[in-house]
Parts: C-alpha cells; structure tokens; sequence
C-alpha cells in the first residue's frame, strides 16, 4: 500500500462482537468520504481498517472517535504502525488539525453539546476549513485556506440553523475576526515608526468606539 494510502487509513479497535460493517460506515461517514471499509470479525475480538478519501478527514476520525463510548465499548482508534498522518498533529495524533490560517471567523451562540467536528462541519459549507474549536461558553473560531471562502461564511453563514452530534439545535451569529490579519502585520510599526498609519496607539483608539457599538446593538 502507498504511504498516501497509510495516510488516510485508520484502525478501529474495541468493537462489540455483534458490529456489523453498516455500524463501521454510522460512526465515521459525518468525518468524510470512506472508501474502503475493512472489518475483521470472523476469528477473535472484531477490529476494521477504515479508510478516507482525503487524510485530514481520517485525522478527524482519529481525534474525534478515540475513546468513543460505542454501546458500552471504549473504541480505540487510530493509524496503523507504519503510517503518519500527513499534517502536524499533536501527541499520540489527537488534538484538532495544527494548520493555521489567518482567515479566521468568530462563532457564538453554539448550543452547549456542540463540538468542534460540529462546527467544522457546518462550516464547510463555505468552503475548505483548516481549523476550527469551541469553548464552554457558547464561542467558537473557525479559520478557512481561502480569504474568499471566510467572506462567503460571514455572509452566508451568520444567523444559520446550526444542529450538534447530540440534536441540539440554535442560530449561530459569525462574524470575521480582524485581529487575526492586524497581528499578521504587527512588525510594521517596528519597522516604520515614522508612518502614523501604523501608529499602535491611533489603532487602539480607532478600535475602541467600535467595541462599544458591537455591545450596544
């Protein structure tokens, strides 16, 4: 097999004896397209190789389903020996995709089982998301490859009907994070510091006013 193909494929272990490869395909499909699913159930504890289309859905697989509790089993899920996945994560694979982008938007109003595949997931129907979290209080971030695609997810996506893995359902507000491409640029003022344009102080009192409009409306 390619190392491509060790990329996107994943081990599923833990299994109730009584899985069929029907339940394989229930508990990962929501992470990507699956191409081959291969379950071993005929001799001893039953086990599946699981594999993606594209390898940062198997990343997702991974992260999201290591340790699910599936009808009383703990699965144990992860890239067979050999096989690395083809983007930086963190220990022992888990944690969201490291990829970063600086097209970031903000997420609030999340219902409080909603999780970051869940967020990812909604999101993607703008287009290509590289990264994506949530945090107890109902906030998320999500960061998209292409600035167009973060453009498309304010104007398509804002006040959206978001539904969690758990059925929760709410109308979730998104809005472009513009932090996230100042601090790209914050070594201009270091490097011109005659340019008023830049000036750290004129930006934060520029800023100031419009906090205080976002609260109030």
């Amino acid at each position: 097999m390619s190392y491509r193909g060790n990329e996107c494929r994943i081990y599923v272990g833990n299994l109730p004896p009584d899985i069929r490869t029907k339940d394989i395909e229930d508990l990962f499909y929501k992470f990507g397209k699956i191409t081959f699913i291969d379950l071993k159930n005929r001799r001893g504890p039953p086990f599946a190789f699981v594999e993606f289309e594209d390898p940062r859905d198997a990343e997702d697989a991974v992260h999201a389903r290591d340790g699910y509790d599936y009808d009383g089993y703990r699965l144990r899920v992860e890239f067979p020996r050999g096989s690395a996945p083809g983007r930086g994560m963190g220990p022992r694979g888990r944690g969201p995709p490291a990829r970063r982008s600086q097209y970031r938007v903000l997420v609030s109003g999340l219902p409080p089982s909603g999780s970051w595949q869940d967020l990812k997931d909604h999101m993607r129907e703008a287009g290509d998301v590289c990264y994506a979290d949530v945090f107890k209080d109902g906030t998320g971030v999500v960061e998209f490859l292409r600035y167009e695609d973060m453009k498309y997810a304010v104007k398509k996506l804002d006040d959206s009907r978001f539904r969690s893995h758990e059925g929760e359902v709410s109308y979730i507000r998104v809005r472009e994070d513009y932090s996230s491409r100042s601090r790209s640029r914050s070594y201009s003022p270091r490097r011109s510091r005659g340019s008023p344009t830049y000036s750290p102080a004129r930006r934060s009192e520029s800023r100031s006013p419009s906090r205080s409009r976002s609260r109030s409306n």
